[in-house]
């Protein structure tokens, strides 16, 4: 898609414009009825005939209300801007705080506010851990994201590299927010951890900015590309480990960590342990500096995410300094890069 255009879809599923929500029911109509999914789990819509890329803060369209539909197996959905739509149960998942997700019959994926949640309950017959029970069928909901592949282990890893001459998360450079986000931060010299550090990119570009880096993997064919590259970097070491098993004297160690394509490519009920990582690694008031992906990809890896998802994560451990969409992404990234820059918060 050619159009550099972006528009924001807040918490409550609503329209932003320049900051403010848009109001407008007519406009708001069209804009959510003119929602359609493009490669690679991103949406755009249109305006004036214009396409814009859709940013938004939880799923694509937020269900307000939801009642059953004269089909049975499908129910209606209430959208903000008196709009209305139609799903099937089967489309139906769960996140890990028990949210319903599905997607409309238009392919857009969809979330349950509170208050649909409580009336999609009343629709029930049964439900428990798995699935759900209307009149009288079992619907299966499985995790909103989760693996189709296990790829916790070194050896998945180092065979991807190996049999991938280009893997997709080899962007062959650092991260394009790096150049542009990092001098922003005025770091002293600073103790960086990054992990999953994959062929280096990252790490070295941190380095070659003054600041002393390990760099852990646990890949051998990631280290071996990334010593091969950058094995003469000052300040940078490259470090074989679990992420999740750091050596004790990691503890309370570095002033900052940056997470890039980490925390997308393990299995996603793995997240909130990788944050403790982070939490435990990171010296009292420690920062994190992140870009993360929010997508819609439910199967990895790499797996999708949300902002939504990222704050319930986050809040009550980190103190939000920076938080961003990054629209100077790479094409093939357009609309689903988040900075975030966050200051682990005292322990009472």
């Amino acid at each position: 898609m050619s159009s550099e255009r972006y528009i924001p879809i807040d918490e409550e599923g609503y329209f932003v414009f320049d900051g403010r929500r848009v109001d407008d029911e007519e406009l708001g109509q069209r804009l959510l009825k003119n929602i359609e999914p493009v490669e690679k789990d991103r949406f755009v819509t249109s305006i004036e005939g214009q396409q814009a890329w859709v940013e938004a803060f939880d799923a694509p369209f937020v269900v307000r209300h939801v009642r059953a539909a004269n089909e049975a197996g499908y129910c209606i959905g209430d959208l903000p801007y008196r709009t209305q739509m139609r799903f099937s149960l089967e489309s139906l998942s769960i996140d890990e705080w028990d949210r319903f997700h599905g997607v409309m019959e238009n392919r857009v994926p969809f979330v349950f506010s509170r208050s649909a949640q409580v009336e999609f309950f009343e629709l029930l017959e049964e439900f428990d851990d798995d699935s759900i029970t209307v009149k009288g069928k079992r619907y299966p909901t499985p995790a909103w994201l989760g693996p189709n592949e296990d790829p916790n282990t070194s050896q998945y890893w180092t065979n991807r590299y190996k049999t991938e001459p280009t893997p997709g998360w080899e962007l062959g450079r650092e991260s394009v927010a790096l150049p542009a986000v990092l001098p922003q931060l005025k770091l002293n010299r600073a103790r960086v951890l990054v992990l999953g550090c994959g062929a280096g990119h990252d790490a070295a570009y941190i380095a070659r900015q003054g600041h002393m880096v390990t760099a852990v993997d646990f890949s051998d064919e990631a280290l071996t590309r990334a010593r091969a590259q950058y094995g003469e970097v000052e300040g940078l070491k490259f470090i074989k480990a679990d992420a999740f098993k750091l050596p004790p004297e990691y503890v309370n160690r570095f002033d900052l960590v940056f997470e890039h394509t980490m925390y997308c490519a393990i299995s996603p009920d793995k997240r909130t342990q990788l944050m403790n990582v982070w939490l435990k690694a990171l010296v009292p008031h420690g920062d994190i500096l992140g870009v993360f992906f929010v997508n819609e990809k439910r199967f990895g890896p790499p797996f999708g995410g949300s902002e939504w998802e990222l704050r319930e994560r986050l809040k009550g451990k980190f103190d939000f300094m920076f938080w961003t969409r990054w629209r100077h992404s790479i094409e093939a990234r357009k609309s689903q890069e988040i900075v975030i820059y966050a200051r682990k918060k005292p322990i009472s």
